[in-house]
């Protein structure tokens, strides 16, 4: 037997969350089980468990698109049993039950050894939002944007995909520009090496189709009117990275700052990332990450708060990143 944060629906369409106990028999088909230590809480997760989004895509399911913990069972010859190992996205959580659970089974290609450098609880406190960030950072190299090229922009920069992303490009060596909703929270961007403070308000105005040319490169969470805000105010041969949708989904941008000053817009998918590219972010992390820093912006929660802490984090009444506390079997 396991405990599980479980959702199901009821007869009138809404939905359920609570813990339960449920029977190993329970956990669907995977090579690895594994137990779990330590989750987190990312927007997505938050989506799926207040239903405000349509995340959860099977039913009954257990959420949490993280976990971090200890092989129990394996039958792939990619992992051994007593091995600490990495699960983030893969349709965890949406189509496959997740890390909101004391035991999690999955198909190996989900998962990924824990790199050295890490314990499991640092993983889970970078999690799909550090992952993701570092992705974003990556392909910012990839495009070709150095420090020495301009300011790098940050959106919803007191999130868990913000925080960290600010952190990354800080520590290479960027000049940081984080933008958020909460002036309040400066000195907490700061502390993790953000050069400048912008309200969100500068780029919820109406815009014109080019904008001063400010930003060699950003990272956007938002989409929506805040992300054709960060591409009309590019510099030429800038690049920005797309990874959310806080903002909304729309992208109401004209096609000027792509055929005038040669921006890039790239996409970020943290859910089905290649597992090359996926082992590769995480080794990333492992090298980069100033572990004082992530604990300083990281605080946890035990598996019973995950509901209310997910209306929290959709009310933006949290910042930084949210571990969750699987508690463990007796």
């Amino acid at each position: 037997m396991f405990e599980a944060l479980y959702i199901e629906k009821t007869a009138e369409g809404a939905q359920h969350v609570a813990l339960r106990t449920l029977p190993d028999e329970a956990l669907p088909q995977g090579d690895v089980t594994v137990r779990v230590l330590w989750s987190s809480l990312n927007y997505k997760d938050a989506l799926a468990i207040t239903g405000r989004g349509p995340v959860v895509r099977a039913w009954p399911m257990v959420p949490g698109v993280d976990a971090a913990g200890i092989v129990e069972q394996t039958t792939s010859p990619a992992f051994q049993v007593g091995q600490t190992v990495v699960l983030n996205g893969c349709g965890a959580g949406e189509l496959h039950w997740g890390g909101y659970a004391q035991r999690l089974r999955v198909p190996a290609d989900w998962l990924v050894p824990l790199p050295a450098g890490l314990d499991a609880f640092q993983a889970m406190a970078l999690g799909t939002a550090g992952f993701t960030a570092m992705l974003c950072v990556m392909a910012l190299e990839r495009e070709g944007v150095r420090p020495s090229d301009g300011p790098v922009l940050v959106t919803g920069a007191t999130g868990g995909v913000g925080s960290v992303a600010v952190m990354l490009l800080a520590r290479l060596g960027y000049e940081v520009v984080a933008v958020t909703g909460r002036l309040e929270e400066q000195p907490y961007l700061q502390s993790l090496g953000a050069h400048e403070v912008l309200p969100r308000a500068l780029f919820e105005a109406p815009l014109r189709p080019l904008e001063k040319a400010r930003w060699a490169g950003a990272v956007d969470v938002a989409g929506g009117h805040v992300l054709a805000a960060v591409c009309a105010g590019m510099r030429p041969q800038g690049v920005v990275t797309a990874c959310g949708l806080a903002g909304g989904m729309d992208f109401p941008a004209t096609v000027a700052p792509f055929i005038l000053r040669g921006v890039t817009l790239v996409g970020i998918d943290s859910v089905m990332c290649p597992r090359p590219l996926r082992q590769a972010a995480w080794q990333r992390l492992a090298e980069l990450v100033d572990l004082k820093r992530l604990a300083g912006l990281s605080r946890t929660v035990p598996l019973a708060a995950v509901p209310q802490a997910a209306e929290d984090l959709l009310e933006s009444r949290l910042k930084g990143r949210i571990v969750v506390e699987i508690p463990q079997p007796a």
